[in-house]
């Protein structure tokens, strides 16, 4: 196996633990984290003064030599596949892509093609320089089979350290458009009955609950208010369709960001997404408020109608401030059309 060699020494008042001074201390240009070298230190590839050491909270002193045995990036397990996509953004370290509705993000059991990743690692073929060790491409988040827009995933060890880190401390923008069943207006008195639910500023929807694995469906999640993982959801109406209204299209942006968190949410208060066969139901609008064509488009819509349509973060290398959107698909805007052709009207022109 080929290796590569990191040599330094550690600088003065060093942390208490190997792995803390490590990370301080390794050159930015190697793209270590501390779990990385964590996990370097455990398979005995480090050593101290010609000393090879294997407990990451051991102490060591100022002016210590450092080296590092690294293997150099495999490929990938993961077959490349020759899938169009529809690139974004691309350099060095990132690349943004449009992700169509019924791709998958990453291989499972029940996946082992056909997904993203299979699709980035034939795109972006040398210019991956490993993550983890293997040339793939660093995925940081992912969105549903089922959802459709705007994902990022690094291209290098350096880029997936700085992703990681802006997406566990929620600072990534992420922006969604919905088609829901009903208005969520301050408005609806039942809306203020729903435990989680309030209204902020001009006609704000915040939802505040836990998130946690159904109890009976472990494929499911749900709400809960006495454990799980905290989960903020906020939504604002753009649109909302028929006469009289019966459905909407709405802004949703994530303070937090958990399994299927806006699907849940949205149905825990009343207002599920169209489309949607898990969490919205198959509710049957009134023919007189969209029409017989808007009645059958809904019951027919194939998929949770739910978009990534915003994403903003700080490029991890460049420390340049990006964000890139993606219109609504077709299909959302088929679905619109068929509910309110004017409300469609309104959101092209705008």
């Amino acid at each position: 196996m080929t290796e590569s060699l990191i040599e330094f020494r550690i600088e003065a008042d060093p942390p208490s633990r190997l792995d803390k001074a490590l990370s301080r201390d390794v050159p930015e240009s190697a793209s270590l984290s501390r779990s990385r070298l964590g996990k370097l230190i455990e398979e005995g590839v480090v050593s101290i003064d010609g000393v090879t050491v294997t407990n990451p909270r051991q102490k060591v002193a100022e002016g210590a030599a450092v080296s590092i045995r690294v293997a150099v990036a495999s490929e990938s397990h993961i077959g490349a596949e020759d899938i169009p996509l529809d690139v974004v953004w691309e350099d060095d370290d990132l690349i943004v892509v449009n992700k169509p509705a019924g791709m998958v993000v990453h291989p499972a059991p029940g996946t082992p093609s056909g997904t993203l990743v299979n699709a980035l690692i034939h795109h972006c073929g040398e210019s991956l320089s490993g993550v983890g060790g293997a040339k793939r491409p660093g995925i940081v988040h992912r969105i549903d089979k089922d959802t459709s827009g705007l994902l990022v995933a690094a291209k290098s060890d350096r880029a997936h350290h700085g992703l990681a880190a802006q997406f566990e401390a929620h600072d990534v923008q992420r922006r969604y458009m919905a088609i829901c069943y009903g208005v969520p207006e301050q408005s609806d008195p039942r809306l203020h009955g729903v435990k989680g639910t309030s209204f902020e500023g001009s006609n704000i929807l915040k939802i505040q609950t836990f998130l946690g694995r159904h109890r009976t469906d472990r494929q499911r999640q749900a709400v809960s208010f006495n454990g799980g993982r905290h989960a903020v959801t906020r939504a604002r109406v753009i649109a909302p369709l028929g006469m009289p209204a019966v459905a909407a299209v709405l802004e949703c942006w994530l303070e937090t960001g958990r399994t299927h968190q806006i699907r849940v949410h949205l149905a825990h208060c009343g207002h599920g997404l169209i489309g949607d066969p898990v969490y919205g139901g198959r509710r049957k609008l009134s023919e007189k408020a969209v029409g017989e064509a808007g009645r059958a488009a809904a019951l027919d819509f194939p998929r949770q109608a739910l978009h990534a349509a915003t994403l903003g973060f700080i490029h991890p290398v460049t420390e340049e401030e990006l964000q890139f959107e993606a219109p609504l698909p077709d299909d959302m805007r088929g679905l619109i059309a068929a509910l309110d052709r004017n409300a469609a009207q309104d959101l092209a022109d705008h």
